[in-house]
């Protein structure tokens, strides 16, 4: 009887009956991105597109502000030797030593001890000149050219007697005075009034020399209120020869300085 229910279990089992469920699909599954893994690639639709590289836009920097146009003169300073020299606190000359071709002053009180270069000279003829024809009193010249060892000396007089501060408003340091090119005078009239004072410039002379100084080739270096352009105090008998062509220019333009005309800029103190 054993034998015969083992063989019925064997025949079921051969023909099927009771079949098991089929085994599930295997589940596939999606690694967990590791750290060093590239983040992937979102599907999403970009919200904004890529400028090609070809037409990228860079903003430029900021431009400079351009410097004040300066007047063109077609005039230049020039060397030591030339007439249009510049020579203030921030200008020396160059050579520092320089000297020039001189004559003595036709117009001068003391014709042995005073010097200009010629063009100088026979400006300042001429001026005198004029003047006693317009006003009846001409010019004497009172100082003119100073070598760069006479400029020391007045210099450091100034400095002992004022202090630094102040002679440097009033008398150039060596090899920064206009005297030391033959080109500069200080003058008084006939007169003699007001010498080496302010209040030449209220005299008869001084108020010619200021109008008319320019039709001879003069111009008063250092104006009235405007020290800090040329570094000095007023001083209405300094006149500088700068040649008819450049005094006339300035006249015409209004220029009240030679720094101005030239574009130099101010130069009120030494660097």
């Amino acid at each position: 009887m054993r034998k015969v229910l083992v063989g019925l279990i064997a025949v079921l089992v051969l023909t099927g009956c009771g079949d098991p469920s089929p085994p599930a699909p295997p589940q596939t599954t999606t690694p967990a991105p590791s750290a060093s893994s590239p983040a992937p690639t979102p599907s999403a639709t970009p919200t904004s597109t890529p400028t090609p590289s070809g037409t990228a836009t860079v903003t430029p920097p900021e431009p400079e502000p351009e410097p004040e146009p300066q007047p063109e003169t077609g005039i230049e300073s020039g060397p030591a030797s030339s007439l249009q020299v510049l020579v203030n606190k921030r200008t020396p000359l160059s050579p520092a030593d320089y000297q020039p071709e001189l004559v003595a002053v036709s117009t001068s009180a003391d014709r042995d001890g005073e010097a200009v270069r010629p063009e100088v000279d026979a400006a300042l003829t001429e001026l005198s000149a004029a003047m006693r024809a317009d006003i009846g009193e001409g010019t004497h010249v009172f100082s003119s050219y100073r070598s760069y060892a006479r400029q020391t000396e007045l210099y450091n007089s100034y400095v002992a007697q004022y202090g630094q501060a102040e002679a440097d408003t009033t008398s150039a340091r060596p090899g920064h005075s206009e005297h030391q090119t033959g080109l500069s005078v200080d003058l008084m009239g006939t007169s003699g009034q007001c010498r080496l004072d302010t209040c030449f410039g209220d005299t008869a002379a001084g108020r010619w020399v200021a109008e008319h100084g320019w039709e001879h080739g003069f111009i008063v270096r250092y104006p009235d209120g405007l020290e800090g352009v040329t570094g000095y105090e007023y001083e209405p008998w300094h006149l500088r020869f700068v040649g008819v062509e450049v005094s006339t220019a300035m006249h015409q333009q209004g220029a009240r300085t030679y720094e101005e005309f030239l574009g130099a800029g101010s130069a009120p103190d030494y660097r």
